[in-house]
């Protein structure tokens, strides 16, 4: 844990190469410098968090309070079957009857 006086982690040039190597991404050489100082400002930023005490503090999922707005989860008959048939042209055995998607070797499809 980071505490006002601890030396932090140091971050430099090489680091940041050798994590990019690591990660596959391709850093131009004349951005490794801004990518250092970048990759340094969150790293002490994370230490700095680090020293915090957040003992008995809840905590946070998400940046809004979130609530349940779905409805109770409650059974409930459907739709009856004949009102939903209406509109059919063809059934066949409770099922809509629909013309072959897929050639089955037959001269139908």
């Amino acid at each position: 844990m980071w505490k006002e006086g601890m030396s932090k982690m140091a971050i430099n040039e090489e680091t940041v190469k050798q994590v990019a190597k690591l990660a596959k991404l391709e850093i131009e050489e004349e951005d490794i410098h801004t990518f250092t100082k970048e990759m340094d400002s969150i790293i002490e930023m994370v230490e700095q968090l680090e020293g915090l005490d957040t003992e008995g503090i809840e905590g946070t999922y998400h940046g809004l309070n979130q609530h349940n707005v779905w409805r109770e989860d409650k059974a409930s008959n459907g739709t009856d079957r004949e009102d939903l048939f209406k509109n059919v042209k063809t059934r066949k055995d409770g099922y809509i009857e629909v013309p072959a998607m897929f050639d089955n070797g037959g001269s139908e499809a």
